[in-house]
């Protein structure tokens, strides 16, 4: 299947995130900060980012921005995977460049799903 970086400063929603990916035969990668995310982006060229918006250093948006910025690696998705559940925090996520928004914790079905018509 596809190649997901997974950025989140949280080693159980990490790993659940990973399960879930992994059950579904997605290989993850995984960064435990903004700037790690930005850095692996770059190197990895994943198929797809989970990011996680509260994290220490740089926030997710801010993350997301340079990904969707940077000529190397703006042609990849990201879908924002978070506690922030306001319509605001979802209008800032696109204005960064996500493709998605899910609420944590995530349903199973539900990331999926979006990640499924993101790889297409």
């Amino acid at each position: 299947m596809a190649r997901i970086l997974v950025v989140d400063d949280s080693p159980t929603l990490l790993s659940g995130t990973k399960k879930i990916l992994e059950s579904a035969g997605h290989v993850v990668i995984s960064a435990i900060c903004g700037e790690e995310g930005v850095d692996k982006a770059g190197k990895e060229k994943p198929d797809l980012i989970v990011m996680d918006v509260v994290m220490p250093g740089i926030s997710g948006f801010q993350a997301c921005r340079q990904i969707t910025t940077n000529a190397d690696t703006k042609d990849i998705p990201v879908i924002m995977l978070t506690t922030k559940d306001q319509e605001t925090d979802k209008v800032w996520a696109k204005r960064q460049g996500a493709k998605d928004y899910v609420i944590k914790p995530p349903e199973k079905q539900e990331l999926l799903a979006k990640i499924d018509a993101l790889l297409k």
